[in-house]
């Protein structure tokens, strides 16, 4: 009788440690799949030198147009700058680069975005909101009537503009400290009404395939 009932004890633990074993199994299988899922990208724009749409881009390829050019003018004052020999100290010993046209043309009342704030918004962060608008339009959303469930999630680094210099003299302004990594996802999030989660990936060059992977 002991035997017996030590054998049924067993059997029954054995068969709950089979019906968690399938269960798990199940899971698993179900989060392999979500995590597997197709992407579908239904909406695209973009900003590259000589090239400021998709389109514009898929042709510079193409032809093999070569986008690097002479540092201009109203950039900054190469001559200033230049040194052939690059062992010369606070020097740059090339002429040449490759920019973005207009990047001076944003429209801050447009995005809702004061001109005194829009002053010391780093231009990724304006590149972001006319890129992000031009994208939803793309996939055939109205920018301000998007769903509010879409989630933002981002790859970014290099916030060098925060870094500048001010001139001596230059008050403090709250809106010096919107130029950090956490506010850039998030000022997207609240231009186009999103309410849910958004954050930015800074893992350096990986940093985008890491936001398309979340």
């Amino acid at each position: 009788m002991v035997n017996d009932a030590i054998q049924s004890e067993l059997a029954a633990k054995l068969q709950d440690s089979l019906f968690a074993i399938r269960k798990l199994k199940e899971e698993l299988a179900e989060t392999r799949s979500r995590s597997q899922e197709p992407i579908a990208i239904i909406g695209m724009s973009c900003r590259f030198p000589q090239a400021e749409t998709p389109e514009a881009f898929w042709q510079l390829l193409c032809s093999g147009v070569d986008a690097v050019s002479e540092i201009p003018k109203e950039r900054w004052d190469i001559d200033a700058y230049y040194d052939p020999d690059p062992a010369v100290q606070d020097k740059m010993y090339t002429r040449q680069g490759a920019f973005l046209e207009d990047v001076d043309q944003f429209d801050p009342l447009f995005f809702g975005i004061s001109p005194r704030e829009a002053e010391s918004l780093d231009p990724q962060q304006r590149l972001l909101l006319e890129v992000s608008w031009e994208a939803l339009e793309r996939a055939g959303q109205a920018p301000l009537q998007a769903p509010v469930r879409t989630g933002v999630f981002m790859g970014m680094t290099q916030l060098d503009y925060a870094q500048m210099p001010l001139p001596a003299g230059t008050p403090l302004s709250a809106y010096d400290n919107t130029n950090a990594l956490c506010f850039t996802s998030g000022r997207l999030s609240y231009t186009f009404g999103f309410q849910v989660p958004n954050l930015v990936a800074e893992t350096a060059w990986s940093s985008s395939l890491v936001a398309v992977h979340l």
